[in-house]
């Protein structure tokens, strides 16, 4: 074979021609981007699926943990139900109901001068106590509320 080229061959071959020796740019090139796109799209993805919960979140909604089971199981079973599902429950305000719940629960029990958990004290003895019959420094509940009508 000789080394001089056909007449009837271009001078000039373009950029996406791969070489006599086999390698191909534009093929090398592409793949790089198929890559990058790929990573890209995926990440996409990702963060518009998280979308409801990290709308809870930064509004610190009572129903974060609800909308985030329902960001699981849309992502899961591929249902995109509940991912709107949850882009609803994320977007609106339910009332708290157990902020003012505890609220009367603790006065209740300051009324009622119990500590949570804490154990039942046991009644003093006769002999022990102080004279006025209460015992104790301030008597029981029951004798408290009856005092005060």
């Amino acid at each position: 074979m000789s080394d001089q080229m056909h007449p009837a061959a271009p001078h000039h071959l373009p950029f996406f021609v791969p070489g006599p020796d086999g390698s191909d740019t534009l093929m090398v090139v592409m793949g790089i981007f198929l890559v990058a796109v790929i990573l890209w799209v995926g990440t996409l993805y990702w963060k518009l699926h998280s979308l409801p919960e990290r709308m809870a979140h930064r509004t610190h909604k009572l129903q974060l943990e609800i909308v985030a089971v329902l960001g699981l199981i849309s992502l899961f079973t591929h249902m995109h139900i509940f991912w709107i599902a949850g882009l609803l429950l994320a977007m609106i305000d339910l009332p708290d109901f157990s902020t003012p719940l505890r609220s009367i629960a603790g006065s209740v029990e300051r009324i009622a001068d119990a500590a949570p958990g804490a154990a039942d004290a046991e009644p003093i003895s006769d002999a022990a106590a102080p004279p006025g019959g209460k015992s104790g420094a301030r008597g029981t509940a029951k004798e408290e509320v009856h005092s005060h009508a």
